[in-house]
Parts: C-alpha cells; sequence; structure tokens
C-alpha cells in the first residue's frame, strides 16, 4: 500500500480529535445531560479517548491502512 498525504484527511483528522478532546474535557457535563448519570461517567470518557485515536490516525491518513488490514483478515486476501 502507497502512503500518500492529504489536506482533507488532515483536517478532518484534527476535527474529530478536537470532538474527542472536548468530550474528554467536559464528559460530566455530557454524562449527567446525555447518559444515565454517574454510572456512565467512564463510559463517556472512553468513547472520548477511543474519539481522539480514531482522530489521530485519519489525520496522519493511516486509517486506509488499518482498514486493508481488518478486510484482508476478514476475507482472507
Amino acid at each position: 500500500m502507497d502512503f500518500t498525504f492529504n489536506i482533507g484527511w488532515m483536517f478532518g483528522g484534527l476535527v474529530i480529535t478536537l470532538a474527542g478532546g472536548l468530550i474528554v474535557m467536559f464528559y460530566r457535563q455530557i454524562a449527567d445531560n446525555m447518559a444515565s448519570g454517574v454510572s456512565s461517567y467512564d463510559r463517556v470518557k472512553l468513547f472520548g479517548i477511543i474519539t481522539i485515536i480514531i482522530g489521530l490516525l485519519i489525520t496522519a491518513n493511516l486509517h486506509i491502512l488499518v482498514l486493508t488490514l481488518i478486510s484482508n483478515l476478514l476475507f482472507n486476501k
């Protein structure tokens, strides 16, 4: 697989990373208002961290590599 840098994916990944960072910063307010309160604090924070990781992969344009590896494992290519 050939790696190519794309400015559009970089900005999209930065926006996703920023959204994940905001989720981690305000996880208490998000859990209180949109989830089931104190019992879901850790779950909301985990979703924020997963969003940050996915955003960083998209920023570096490595999400295509990960998706290719997963599809090759699933479909035995």
